[in-house]
Order: structure tokens, then sequence, then C-alpha cells
């Protein structure tokens, strides 16, 4: 089994930012691939970003694209959502997840076989 744990969420303003952690015990990372969802009061989940096994391959949703950076250190154990320039809009529940599908990447929540408990992120206007 493996656990994961995510840290590095908080109360911060428009414009702010955040690097969200999610370390992972039980198992290494390496043959995982890793992603990050969210969900908002009232809201399904959605898929935020994903990183493939070696991070050479990383896909993020249009709403985060271009603020939101993933990355990883399988040394570690540990992937990492760095989140720029915060909006409102991206307050939510952050979780993340570990896929065995395969070599990929992945967006869809079924991918996943492991989830983490979230952390709570708050944007305020």
């Amino acid at each position: 089994q493996m656990q994961l744990v995510e840290s590095g969420g908080g109360l911060v303003q428009a414009g702010g930012s955040l690097r969200l952690s999610c370390a992972a015990s039980g198992r290494t990372l390496r043959n995982y691939a890793m992603g990050w969802f969210r969900q908002a009061p009232g809201k399904n989940r959605e898929f935020v970003s994903t990183i493939d096994w070696s991070g050479g391959s990383t896909y993020y949703a249009d709403s985060v694209k271009g603020r939101f950076t993933i990355s990883r250190d399988n040394a570690k154990n540990t992937v990492y959502l760095q989140m720029n320039r915060l909006k409102p809009e991206d307050t939510a529940v952050y979780f993340c997840a570990a896929s065995t599908s395969g070599s990929g990447i992945y967006l869809l929540g079924p991918s996943y076989d492991y989830w983490g408990q979230g952390t709570q992120v708050t944007v305020s206007s």
C-alpha cells in the first residue's frame, strides 16, 4: 500500500503563491504517474495537472496553465505543485494521486489508484 500526504495549503491573497507537496510512503513513487486534482465546495472533483514517472511529460488543465507547475523528486518520494498568480476560483481542497496505469500521463480520476486526504487552499480576493 502507498500512503500520500499533502501539505503546503493555506490562506493566500489573490496574486500570491503557494507550493503544495505530496509525500509518499510505503512504496517508491518512481514507478507511478502522479496527478493533482481539486474539489471546490459544491463542485465535482476536477483535474489540475499530471506528471509521468520520469518527470519528462506534464499536462495541465487550461484553467491553471501558465500559472501552476508540477514537478517531482523521486529521490525524496515527493511531488510538488507550484501555484503562482492564484485566483479566488483556485480555492479548493487539493488532492494528489498516484497511478499504476503505466508510463504515460493521466487526466481522469479513475486512472489513479492511491489518493491523499487533501490540503485546503483558500485564495481571498
